[in-house]
């Protein structure tokens, strides 16, 4: 069979790059995973101990909300402490605005349906520019502007648009590029259409949500489905998932989006089967353990879980190592596609997590050296 197979291909839209400190956003780079930190800024240790936690599940970049001068006075202490960039959210004080720059934020997110008036945006971008951090504007629909409201008379793509073309347009005024945008909604449509639209009319890097999506199932849905659908058409240069959730939990949504999709790949791909009658051994709770067990995989590769013999040799070819279960509670193990030994119950965990931990040593040592962000696929 030829590797070469078109009907995966992406055609990824063409953006600019700018750069938040040393990772790169837009162009070719890869498409970066974010999140965001739930605890009060202000508790600088809690904050860090919940970014080294996104960071160990794969974060590129992580944002803190910046909503009081003690929160930005804690903001200085958590970006050193922090091995990713800080982009701080900024909401109505544009002032934690200029506070954030001067405490070293990578990136600043203002929503300009809240931050207020042209002038105290253009404050923003000086700071901004005097600190060399980049500027996200976030436009959301649930804050739009009062003007675009009213003349549309309700959230709708095309007012979603014109709010960030119009503060693409002050950014642009006063020679500032270093910028991404989004256009978030709850409603998957809207802002599915909105990205869209978007899309065609600027080169700036974009970056991809559906906001307010829900709790861990639904929110992972919704979030599939349209962050999913923009990355297929080629649109997005970062993303975050928004769930009522542990923000590590984003983050591993997060790569299984891009997984799915093929464009970025850390750590254990699963395949895995439903489960039935003809199940050799419990797969539900076999993959639950698995999934816990090989969180701290950070190397690429796939495995196989299939109960029974009927899909399971074939799922097992097409993987790094692959587990069918068979008869008598002994089951085959498939190394690089071929079947190569058998293993007990007892002993089946413990031994799949032996052999993907050695599997993903050997990969390591043959790769190249590692650079700042994961192989995209």
């Amino acid at each position: 069979m030829s590797s070469i197979r078109p009907w995966r291909t992406i055609d990824r839209r063409p953006s600019r790059q700018i750069m938040l400190r040393d990772v790169p956003v837009g162009g070719d780079a890869p498409i970066t995973v974010q999140t965001m930190t739930n605890t009060p800024t202000e508790d600088a240790k809690a904050t860090i101990d919940q970014i080294r936690r996104c960071e160990e599940a794969g974060a590129d970049i992580i944002r803190v909300s910046c909503p009081t001068p003690d929160a930005t006075a804690s903001l200085r202490e958590i970006v050193r402490a922090a091995r990713v960039p800080i982009v701080a959210d900024i909401h109505f004080h544009y002032k934690r605005a200029l506070e954030a720059a001067d405490a070293g934020a990578a990136c600043l997110r203002i929503n300009p349906g809240n931050i207020g008036s042209e002038e105290r945006v253009r404050e923003v971008i000086a700071a901004a520019r005097a600190n060399g951090c980049a500027i996200r504007i976030g436009v959301n629909a649930g804050s739009l502007e009062k003007d675009l409201l009213e003349k549309y008379g309700e959230p709708c793509p095309e007012a979603l648009v014109e709010s960030a073309l119009d503060h693409i347009r002050i950014l642009e005024d006063h020679g500032f590029r270093d910028y991404k945008v989004a256009v978030k909604a709850s409603d998957v449509f809207l802002a599915v259409a909105a990205y869209m639209q978007l899309a065609s009319e600027v080169d700036c890097p974009l970056h991809l949500g559906i906001t307010e999506a829900g709790g861990l199932i639904g929110g992972t849905v919704k979030s599939a489905i349209g962050i999913g659908n923009l990355l297929w058409a080629g649109i997005g240069d970062t993303i975050r998932v928004s769930l009522s959730a542990e923000p590590e939990e984003e983050v591993r949504v997060g790569y299984e989006i891009l997984k799915s999709l093929g464009i970025r790949s850390r750590g254990v791909r699963v395949v895995s089967c439903p489960s039935c009658a003809r199940q050799g051994f419990d797969v539900i709770r076999t993959v639950e353990a698995l999934e816990q067990r090989l969180q701290h995989i950070r190397t690429p590769m796939s495995l196989s879980v299939l109960g029974c013999v009927v899909n399971g040799p074939g799922e097992a070819r097409e993987t790094d190592i692959g587990i069918t279960g068979g008869g008598n509670g002994k089951h085959m193990v498939f190394l690089s596609g071929v079947t190569d030994h058998h293993v007990q119950d007892a002993d089946m965990i413990d031994h799949i997590v032996r052999l993907v931990e050695a599997k993903a040593a050997e990969i390591e040592a043959a790769s190249e050296p590692a650079v700042t962000l994961d192989a995209a696929e």
